[in-house]
């Protein structure tokens, strides 16, 4: 298998990013300074990073600030979990509500709408499967 690697942007213009690859390892601790150093997290509510994208699994680090919200939607793809890293969330779904600390997590069946909330400033793991 060929490396696959993310493409320079203007948000991220260093590019060279592995996103796929047969061994991939990644440390999410570096990639959370990331996104609490760059600019969209000084302007907007929010910060985001794919770290993982392959056929029937990607691997998104979010962080929040305290009260941001993820607006409800759904998750047509496939099977997805939430892992807080920092902070604490409340997730929101058709299923029920769950509020998740930093070392929990929740899971969620493929197509059931939902949305997040950060109660504190919040970093977390999104796992999206086929």
């Amino acid at each position: 298998m060929e490396p696959k690697q993310n493409e320079p942007t203007g948000l991220r213009p260093e590019g060279g990013r592995t996103l796929d690859a047969p061994l991939v390892s990644v440390d999410l601790n570096k990639f959370a300074d990331v996104l609490k150093d760059e600019k969209t997290w000084r302007t907007s509510d929010r910060n985001a990073i794919t770290v993982y994208k392959t056929k029937g699994m990607r691997i998104v680090l979010i962080a929040l600030h305290q009260g941001a919200t993820i607006a409800e939607h759904k998750a047509d793809e496939g099977v997805i979990s939430i892992q807080v890293l920092e902070g604490k969330i409340r997730f929101i779904s058709e299923a029920g509500t769950a509020e998740i600390e930093a070392g929990n997590l929740a899971t969620l069946h493929k197509g059931l709408r939902h949305s997040v909330h950060a109660l504190e400033k919040s970093v977390f793991l999104l796992t999206i499967g086929a």
